[in-house]
């Protein structure tokens, strides 16, 4: 009754062509020069030197840092503690108002 339609593929146009042989360069070794002596290069930024003030701001920096995200990683913890709680007292009054429930009946 229904017979999908497959579509033939058409017939290419215009010319084509077979696959063109390529064939690999010769290899012909040639005479090498030694390679030029390069001079040491310049550095491109001046190292850098901590004084004792900045050594002191990267502390202050680093401890910053360390104290601000354990804080979030507490309050995170806090949370999540604070939630479970919650649901573990909610699920005990639910089971008591069901248990109730059943004894009245």
């Amino acid at each position: 009754m229904l017979r999908p339609k497959v579509p033939t593929n058409p017939a290419p146009t215009g010319f084509v062509s077979p696959p063109a042989v390529i064939e690999p360069p010769a290899v012909v070794p040639s005479v090498q020069a030694p390679p030029p002596v390069m001079a040491a290069p310049a550095p491109a930024r001046p190292t850098v030197q901590l004084t004792p003030g900045s050594v002191l701001a990267l502390v202050g920096g680093g401890t910053a840092v360390v104290l601000v995200v354990g804080a979030v990683l507490v309050s995170m913890l806090l949370a999540v503690a604070i939630t479970g709680a919650s649901v573990a007292v909610c699920a005990v009054v639910l089971r008591s108002l069901l248990a109730s429930e059943s004894k009245r009946r």
